[in-house]
């Protein structure tokens, strides 16, 4: 299978510093009690609120936090999550895509708006911007964690579609549907998974000279930053 392009030029990538560790973890649990809210509060029966709740614990968030807002969504007085997506056209036609999830979508409105008067960019028609992308599984284990051959050979014959060997991690994509299939595969192993997501990866790659670069990525960062914002994955060539 052939290789991706390293995934710094899917989704930028900043040091993790203890905000941004707090937001992580707010997303999460926004995520717990959008899934509870739609498939109900047993773990078990609930496949949303299971991947949830894995995430929950791969950042090694407590376990009292994850209860918790368990036993609040399934309040009727704990407002509602919506899942949104933005398309944004940025510098030099970079696209962007930026996934929210949200209680307020008045709010994120505006917060859009205000990120393109304050960085440029504009906001694009649905549709408009995705289809030049698709939705995949996206799991990063470290190299030292697994053999190539050994990790190859169960990530594909669980469903994964490609393969990628990059500095130090393996890098695997799936089709949604099989996403969870492969990653519950590699960790039954006792393998730990560095990252595991649903990600949006580019058909095509957009080059721009240094200066749209720099302008598309102080756009990233700034809505990266707002408080509804999930993840935010471009076409820029890097």
């Amino acid at each position: 299978m052939a290789g991706h392009s390293k995934w710094a030029n899917i989704k930028h990538r900043k040091e993790r510093s203890d905000k941004k560790k707090g937001k992580i973890f707010s997303r999460i649990m926004k995520e717990i009690i959008s899934a509870v809210k739609q498939g109900g509060p047993d773990i078990k029966s609930n496949s949303k609120l299971r991947v949830a709740v894995q995430k929950a614990k791969d950042a090694n968030l407590p376990n009292d936090n994850v209860d918790r807002n368990i036993k609040k969504a399934a309040s009727s007085d704990t407002q509602d999550y919506s899942s949104m997506t933005y398309e944004l056209y940025g510098y030099g036609g970079v696209g962007l895509i930026v996934d929210i999830m949200t209680d307020n979508k008045n709010r994120i409105s505006a917060d859009i708006q205000i990120a393109t008067k304050k960085c440029g960019g504009t906001i694009a028609t649905p549709g408009a911007v995705a289809y030049n992308f698709d939705r995949k599984g996206l799991i990063r284990v470290p190299k030292t964690a697994a053999k190539e051959d050994d990790l190859f050979m169960l990530a594909t014959e669980n469903g994964a579609d490609d393969f990628a060997v990059e500095e130090e991690t393996y890098l695997i994509t799936t089709p949604v549907e099989a996403f969870l299939k492969v990653k519950e595969a590699i960790e039954s192993t006792g393998i730990k998974c560095e990252e595991a997501e649903l990600a949006m990866f580019p058909k095509t790659w957009v080059e721009v000279n240094d200066e749209d670069a720099d302008s598309n990525i102080t756009l990233i960062e700034w809505l990266e930053n707002l408080d509804d914002v999930d993840a935010v994955y471009h076409n820029m060539k890097v």
